[in-house]
């Protein structure tokens, strides 16, 4: 296995630099070591194969509420229409939109629940059938119905403020979203959870109630 430390010697022990063809090392033996990751780029940092099958947008059928509410901050956006593929791209244009909203904000945070780990290959327009796989393009993420987006916090902010920072953050987003807050229900699918509500017995129900029960248990006095 070829480490740094052993490539670095094999180039600078052997006298002047010499071009990567004369080196018995092969370069592009492995498409992964030629792709690099940025600090400020949506990717994962190692993934063991760079090609995946396409696959299908996951639909919640299970019964399931994990991630439908908030977890961070205190407002926040999630997926109302139907489930999509955000792009590496869709997501970090997203959230620069918040993030300079909130730059006159000292303190406020911006969380991002998703993340784009799915790589996606395409083939050029007019390409004959087979020829193997296309080549990597992006990386995404395939959400479904009803997932947090993004949650912003960290400082109070004002609720009008809020919707206007993530109003313009979901229009960069290629679906239908809704603004959430920590009282907002969780959502399964397109059906909202709203909790049951308790329904207490009125007063008058239960002195009646009582009455009848007392009359009932009450002995007939017998006269001689």
């Amino acid at each position: 296995m070829l480490s740094l430390s052993s490539f670095s010697r094999s180039i600078f022990s052997s006298g002047p630099l010499r071009p990567a063809s004369s080196l018995n090392v092969s370069l592009n033996s492995n498409p992964l070591t030629i792709f690099t990751r940025n600090r400020s780029q949506l990717a994962p940092r190692q993934v063991k194969y760079i090609k995946r099958h396409k696959g299908v947008i996951p639909i919640p059928t299970g019964g399931s509420i994990k991630g439908t509410t908030l977890a961070f901050g205190e407002w926040g956006i999630r997926i109302k229409g139907n489930g999509v593929r955000f792009s590496a791209k869709q997501l970090t244009t997203a959230e620069d939109v918040i993030k300079r909203k909130l730059k006159v904000l000292k303190g406020s945070k911006v969380w991002l629940r998703v993340f784009p780990d799915i790589p996606v290959c395409i083939k050029g327009n007019e390409t004959r059938m087979g020829k193997g796989k296309g080549t990597f393009e992006f990386w995404a993420a395939r959400i479904p119905t009803g997932r947090v987006i993004f949650e912003i916090g960290g400082v109070p902010i004002r609720e009008e403020l809020a919707r206007d920072i993530l109003r313009q953050a979901a229009a960069k987003l290629p679906t239908k979203m809704e603004f959430i807050s920590r009282t907002t229900p969780p959502r399964l699918g397109n059906l909202v959870l709203h909790p049951p509500k308790l329904v207490k017995p009125d007063s008058t129900d239960v002195s009646l109630g009582a009455m009848e029960t007392s009359s009932s248990t009450a002995q007939p006095t017998v006269t001689a």
